[in-house]
């Protein structure tokens, strides 16, 4: 590490951004892993327009000259760079060749980072707002029209096309001519598929299938689409929800425009979504998705201090519970593998189900099981299930242990059981707590296994039909009376404290509800 020790350069990234918010043990493990280089006058330190950059530079002693616009770097440099200085973190965020081009001014020292050490440095809430004025910034000196709030700034090249009888060597070969890391398949009347670099690992290389083999038999289709003129915030909400790699974006037509990648937004405005959604879904183990989970409420003020809606904030913010919740069930369910995890799917409920959650919501939850299964069986999934809502706090969430969980016999069932119930509830509401089961479960979304499975969803889908459940769900609804007090009354009866979500929220949502 050139002639810097650990100690000596750990001490000196606690006193700059965005390395100053990192605990003692992540700055140890970065300044571990950096190498401090010396330059003389003159020399170049980094040409990120040549290739990308696999690492983040810091500047120790001295300065440097950047010039941020390929266009300018045979003029005077676009910013001069002293001790502290981060810079070379858009190259390889992206991992494009997008510049900087770096040159030493005079003598000067430079620590470069690895990438999968600097990465809790630029997830944190200081990292993302460090991001958000500094690669805004650069980017806006050289396509000031582009605010990258749209999904079509996010379009970087032109996608991989190829068609479904291609054979897998021939797209391999053009994925890899191309440095792309997935093809869009053609099949007709504005669908497609898609192929990727680890689904060709995956069934070539480890399953064996020949190379003759046509591309439409290991594709993934549907592949989530957006819209050329969508927000990059919706296009966010799209790829969290659906837990997606890659997002095809069409236009008004159906036409195939682009594709995007999470790596693309890191030049918009949900930059801190991405990174910690990402973060989130690669979770080890319980206590790393803890501390992961409890950095989502940073992230949404960092969300709302960037100008996204609170609309957008909360979507993002439900779609991310997802993810915890799914890798909460996948690190559970990795200690029984005695459990299959194609047996259930796991729906959410509640605030949550749709897509209404905030900080203070309660995660509510049922399970539909495949038939048939032993009340064994289901014994020991509820156990399980009651593992994953046990996670869920530490990592921020909060639960109601005496509310709809799919640890509950009521909440978990086989889709015979779901079926059968649902029709009772609906012919009789006023019976078995039918109409309060009908109106948590006509909110369940599922977000984990199959989601044709549950039969819960498609009972709930013919409420319309039911005039005796509708007038019931609107007596439940309407149950709950605002209570107004004058400024009087909370003046001279100080005891008594008022209740604005019982008493001025709900009533009004309750309603609303039954109406959509």
């Amino acid at each position: 590490m050139g002639d810097m020790d650990p100690a000596t350069l750990q001490d000196f990234l606690s006193r700059y951004p965005p390395f100053a918010a990192l605990d003692p043990a992540a700055l140890a493990t970065m300044a571990g892993a950096a190498r401090v280089r010396h330059y003389g006058a003159g020399d170049l330190i980094l040409d990120a327009f040549l290739q990308p950059s696999i690492e983040v530079f810091v500047v120790i002693e001295g300065e440097v000259d950047l010039w941020n616009d390929r266009d300018q770097i045979m003029g005077p440099a676009e910013e001069r760079l002293g001790p502290g200085a981060l810079f070379g973190f858009s190259a390889m965020l992206t991992e494009r060749s997008v510049g900087p081009r770096a040159v030493a001014v005079g003598e000067a020292s430079v620590a470069t980072i690895p990438a999968a050490v600097v990465e809790p440095a630029l997830a944190s809430p200081e990292g993302a707002r460090f991001l958000a004025e500094h690669l805004s910034a650069a980017l806006g000196r050289t396509t000031a029209e582009r605010t990258y709030s749209l999904v079509d700034d996010l379009i970087v090249s032109r996608p991989l096309v190829v068609a479904p009888g291609a054979p897998v060597r021939e797209v391999a070969g053009l994925m890899t001519d191309r440095g792309l890391s997935c093809a869009v398949v053609d099949l007709g009347n504005s669908t497609f598929g898609i192929v990727t670099d680890a689904l060709l690992r995956r069934r070539v290389v480890v399953d064996g299938l020949p190379g003759s083999t046509p591309v439409e038999s290991i594709m993934s289709t549907p592949v989530p689409t957006v819209t050329i003129g969508d927000s990059a915030a919706e296009a966010l909400i799209l790829m969290l929800e659906r837990d997606a790699t890659f997002l095809l974006v069409l236009d008004a037509a159906g036409d195939l425009r682009g594709v995007v990648e999470p790596r693309d937004f890191a030049v918009s405005p949900t930059t801190a979504g991405v990174s910690l959604h990402e973060q989130l879904r690669r979770a080890s183990n319980v206590d790393e998705l803890g501390a992961r989970g409890r950095q989502v409420t940073a992230m949404m003020i960092e969300l709302l201090a960037r100008g996204l809606t609170s609309g957008r904030v909360i979507a993002i913010y439900s779609a991310v519970i997802d993810t915890i919740v799914r890798r909460a069930i996948q690190i559970v369910f990795a200690d029984h593998p005695e459990l299959s995890v194609d047996r259930f799917t796991w729906l959410s409920l509640g605030s949550n189900g749709r897509r209404e959650a905030v900080p203070s919501s309660d995660v509510d939850s049922a399970v539909a099981f495949g038939d048939p299964m032993s009340q064994e069986e289901k014994s020991a999934y509820r156990a399980a299930f009651e593992d994953v809502h046990g996670v869920l706090p530490a990592a921020g969430l909060s639960r109601d242990d005496h509310g709809a969980s799919a640890s509950r016999p009521a909440f978990s069932r086989t889709n015979a059981e779901w079926r059968a119930a649902g029709r009772q509830w609906m012919s009789a509401p006023h019976k078995n707590q039918g109409a309060i089961m009908t109106s948590l479960l006509v909110d369940g979304r599922p977000i984990y296994g199959d989601p044709g499975l549950p039969a819960v969803t498609r009972v709930f889908a013919a409420l319309r039909r039911h005039p005796g459940t509708m007038r019931l769900l609107l007596q439940e609804s309407l149950s709950r009376r605002a209570k107004l007090h004058s400024m009087l009354d909370v003046l001279t009866r100080r005891a008594e404290t008022f209740d604005g979500k019982t008493y001025a929220i709900l009533p009004i949502v309750n309603l609303a509800r039954w109406a959509a």
